[in-house]
């Protein structure tokens, strides 16, 4: 395609950076997307060490079924995943109950009968959502365009949308006890489990539209790459470069210049300026906020700030630890405690066929749970001693909580090192180590892309619809349109 001539900088390769970038290549933009690290992906990529790849996070392979927001783009962009559909999302395991989180949600009605009416509600809730996904989400609006665009738009769509219209200023909680639900503990647990993954927080304060989907997730199939998720943004930059973009690895920026309302040029670590008609920021609102100097940034939408990091054990771990188990995802629950901080943990194993994960007879392993940054940053403050007992005192407790589940496992490690919130802000620039977006507790407190100034935009977990594939993914479009209806009509060359 002719390119426009029209100069994009990209901000981070992580998956929201490199969608928006890989569509506006497509589309004749000159696209450059700068990355800190050595590979694309962010808080999905998957990394080398030693022999093994390690998925960086607990990121799942959701949104590829048939129509799906990644299957979606994959057409349009020519990709081909390297997928294979699972059997079950991932087991969930609270104390003696095990339950597998299947498309056909057998499992969870046979545990909990009473919850299959919700459950029917919320089928018919999801499919309205993921129809709406398929479209760009006009959603905070960003102007009087938006707002007359999006009121036409729910006009129209008024008879399909009016089941949503109760739930919009609805808690989960709220939504589980008109059916007789939210004094169900075991219930609520494991709901709570469910959502504090998917929305970052629990029922009590979780908004119930965006459970309704967050809910759905496994339903709608999840699936494995092969080499792990980073596969994903490897095969979305690879999708850029095709289309004349590129990808700088290895430079991380400085800088933003801007002159008024504009932001003009980027400045990296290598001394290079970096001018651009518009610049995508696939960051955090606080880490863009350092770029721009501070005082002189603001949102047009204000919403809630990510209050979740996370720590994270990498393990290699023999085979027969798994006591030939294909298992792919395990979400473990200790009894009566609050979830995170080692209490609720996520794992993810590499699948035993996948040779580009780890050795013969070894899976590779990551081990997720929800943490604070401030203990640990006030750790580090004190003292190397203290942030290592704090770490050595996590890693101790998670293993603790693995070995409920894979007897034996703790000889069968031979590979172990750990990520806490202080290694999540070196690695990814996110200040704090914030990763999996913000609590999502309201439709109508949230962030959009829009910025203070015209031609800067901010793409991935921390704007509507928040995070997950899917999530990540269906905000990048809405970046792409704001683009496209403020640039697109210049003359190309």
């Amino acid at each position: 395609m002719k390119g426009n001539g029209i100069k994009v900088v990209v901000i981070g390769a992580g998956v929201g950076g490199l969608t928006v970038g890989a569509l506006l290549s497509r589309k004749g933009f000159d696209v450059r997307v700068l990355e800190t690290q050595t590979y694309p992906g962010g808080c999905a990529a998957t990394f080398g060490y030693g022999s093994y790849r390690f998925d960086a996070g607990a990121t799942v392979g959701c949104g590829f079924h048939k129509k799906g927001p990644l299957d979606v783009l994959g057409e349009e962009l020519g990709i081909t995943w390297p997928i294979m559909s699972c059997a079950a999302a991932w087991d969930f395991i609270h104390g003696d109950r095990l339950i597998h989180l299947s498309q056909s949600r057998q499992e969870i009605v046979r545990e909990f009968p009473e919850s299959l009416p919700f459950w029917e509600a919320q089928e018919r809730l999801a499919s309205l959502l993921w129809s709406l996904s398929s479209e760009v989400l006009l959603w905070p609006p960003g102007g009087f365009g938006d707002v007359i665009a999006l009121f036409r738009k729910l006009l129209r769509k008024a008879p399909v949308l009016s089941p949503m219209l109760p739930l919009l200023n609805k808690t989960a909680l709220q939504w589980l006890a008109s059916y007789g639900l939210d004094n169900n503990a075991e219930f609520v647990r494991f709901i709570d489990a469910q959502l504090l993954i998917s929305v970052q927080t629990t029922a009590a304060y979780a908004n119930a539209v965006n459970a309704a989907i967050a809910l759905d997730l496994p339903a709608k199939g999840t699936h494995r790459l092969t080499g792990g998720i980073g596969s994903v943004a490897e095969k979305l930059a690879a999708s850029l470069e095709n289309n004349g973009g590129s990808v700088r690895y290895g430079m991380a920026v400085e800088g933003i210049e801007k002159k008024r309302r504009h932001v003009v040029a980027v400045n990296s670590s290598d001394g290079t300026r970096w001018p651009a008609d518009v610049i995508i920021a696939n960051l955090t609102p606080e880490s863009l906020k350092g770029l721009l100097g501070g005082s002189s940034f603001s949102m047009k939408q204000k919403g809630g700030t990510p209050k979740w990091s996370a720590f994270v054990l990498y393990l290699g771990v023999e085979e027969s630890a798994f006591d030939g188990s294909q298992v792919s995802h395990v979400q473990i629950v200790r009894k009566d405690c609050e979830l995170g901080e080692g209490n609720s943990i996520f794992v993810s194993v590499s699948p035993s066929d996948d040779s580009l994960r780890a050795p013969e007879g070894y899976r590779a392993v990551t081990v997720s749970t929800h943490s604070r940054p401030e203990p640990w940053i006030k750790a580090k403050a004190t003292g190397k001693e203290a942030y290592e007992e704090l770490k050595e005192s996590y890693t101790n407790n998670i293993i603790s909580l693995l070995s409920e589940h894979f007897a034996g496992i703790e000889q069968k490690i031979h590979t172990i090192f750990a990520a806490t919130p202080l290694t999540w802000e070196r690695y990814t620039g996110r200040k704090y180590g914030y990763v999996g977006g913000y609590p999502q507790t309201s439709l109508f407190n949230v962030r959009g892309p829009g910025t203070s100034f015209k031609n800067l935009f901010l793409t991935g977990d921390s704007v509507f619809p928040g995070q997950s594939l899917p999530g990540v993914v269906t905000g990048a479009r809405r970046v792409v349109e704001l683009v496209e209806r403020t640039f697109g009509t210049r003359n190309e060359k």
